[in-house]
């Protein structure tokens, strides 16, 4: 008797353990049961991908969505709706939010408002503060949890680490990867008078790269002392690349497609304060040292650090503007245009915003086309020409610095758990986004 699926993927370049094969994928139960040439009537339901690469889903580790507190500028539904679109199939979503996620109440109260309602699969950060240092231990192993969260300096919301003494206390309990926002506090305190109003040029003159600098070979060092693996988030200087890459023992590390792919002072005489997020965007030999970064290896993941704001709120003056800007939809769009140029291969994507998040974070069946993985696909046309219009783009804030710009290459699906729930740009009926669960929580 021959095999029977509930769906299978046909005609597609499908990236295996082994690279891109012509093979067919055949689905069932929500798992990948087969990887070879299966006859199409073995399924109801069959995915027509001729012309397209099947790629494992990819995973956004660094998302904003403002719910709850803040629905105005994104919510869960919304913020997940444009993830979907964009070719993502899970998230991690930040602990910034009002009230802030620092509690097993608060995390409880994120999965509940997700149920039903989240496009995609999805987990979120426990916030670190110095009230609740010494439960951290207790609750990054919570169901739905993905870790823990640390802001050594200010940025959106109040949750804030910044002496060395909670630093340390934090890391010291506790056991999964630590991620971190690493500015360092005290020198933004000392240099809030480098910030000229009205000219969001300033802003990176004010976080400058010795505030990421400083801050990063302090956690360093107290990752060592205490013996525990840290993420530095949304690296943004050529000095942290070298810092990091001799620190790969302990620490992994993310960049995002806007520090790739914006360049300072054009960013900020182009977009004012659309381009202004923490860490800032920085000048060109930056620019370059994160591209070298990519192709050293020394970047672990591409995190999209999707952090809207309405159009209102980012047109007042600089410095009241708020620092962030949307991008977990244009996040794969970027990518793929920069390996269309030619400054990363597809290999080095698919590593970046596939593997590399299960690999660091130990997300059980994900990040892989392999027998028994979860049936993640986002399907690329990895030629086609698009346009980042205002009417595709889905965030509530309903703008993007992007917008205008025609990339090579663009997401034409996104398949869950073998659940088609986005196709040619068009979303399925019904959300059915679930929590991602991990190997060291199982």
């Amino acid at each position: 008797m021959s095999e029977s699926y509930d769906l299978i993927l046909k005609g597609g370049t499908v990236w295996t353990t082994g690279g891109p094969a012509d093979v067919d994928v055949g689905v069932r139960d929500g798992r990948i049961a087969a990887i070879a040439n299966i006859d199409a009537s073995a399924a109801d339901q069959v995915v027509d991908a001729a012309g397209l690469l099947v790629l494992p889903g990819v995973v956004d580790t660094q998302v904003h969505f403002r719910e709850p507190g803040n629905e105005h500028k994104e919510d869960l539904e919304s913020g997940t709706r444009a993830a979907a679109l964009g070719g993502v199939t899970a998230l991690f979503e930040m602990p910034n939010t009002s009230p802030s996620t620092t509690t097993v109440e608060a995390l409880q109260d994120k999965l509940d408002r997700a149920k039903g309602r989240a496009w995609t699969d999805h987990a979120f950060y426990v916030g670190a503060s110095p009230e609740n240092a010494e439960q951290l231990g207790e609750l990054e192993r919570l169901p739905g949890c993905c870790g823990v969260k640390m802001f050594m300096g200010s940025s959106t919301g109040n949750l804030l680490v910044s002496d060395d003494e909670n630093v340390r206390r934090v890391l010291a309990n506790g056991t999964r990867r630590v991620a971190v926002h690493s500015e360092d506090e005290p020198r933004l305190i000392e240099r809030q008078g480098e910030r000229v109003e009205g000219d969001p040029a300033s802003h990176p003159v004010w976080r400058d790269a010795e505030t990421a600098i400083k801050c990063t070979n302090r956690l360093l060092n107290l990752a060592r002392e205490t013996g525990r693996r840290v993420h530095v988030l949304h690296i943004t200087t050529a000095e942290e690349v070298a810092i990091l890459a001799a620190a790969k023992d302990i620490a992994t590390c993310e960049v995002t497609p806007q520090h790739l792919t914006l360049v300072s002072p054009d960013c900020y005489e182009r977009l004012g304060t659309y381009a202004q997020m923490n860490p800032p965007i920085r000048e060109q030999h930056h620019n370059d040292g994160l591209w070298a970064g990519v192709r050293g290896g020394v970047f672990d993941v591409v995190g999209s650090d999707h952090a809207p704001h309405t159009a209102e709120e980012k047109a007042k003056p600089y410095p009241a503007s708020p620092s962030g800007m949307p991008g977990v939809q244009t996040q794969l769009p970027l990518l793929l245009d920069h390996v269309n140029a030619g400054r990363m291969t597809l290999a080095r994507l698919v590593d970046l915003v596939c593997s590399g998040p299960s690999r660091i974070f130990g997300i059980a069946n994900k990040g892989r086309i392999a027998l028994g993985f979860d049936a993640d696909f986002t399907l690329v046309d990895l030629k086609a020409e698009r346009e980042i219009t205002t009417d595709w783009l889905a965030a509530k804030c309903g703008w993007s610095p992007f917008e205008g710009m025609t990339v090579t290459g663009w997401p034409m699906g996104t398949i869950i758990r073998g659940n088609v729930v986005m196709r040619d740009g068009e979303l399925a009926n019904a959300a059915i986004g679930a929590p991602v669960r991990f190997q060291d929580t199982l």
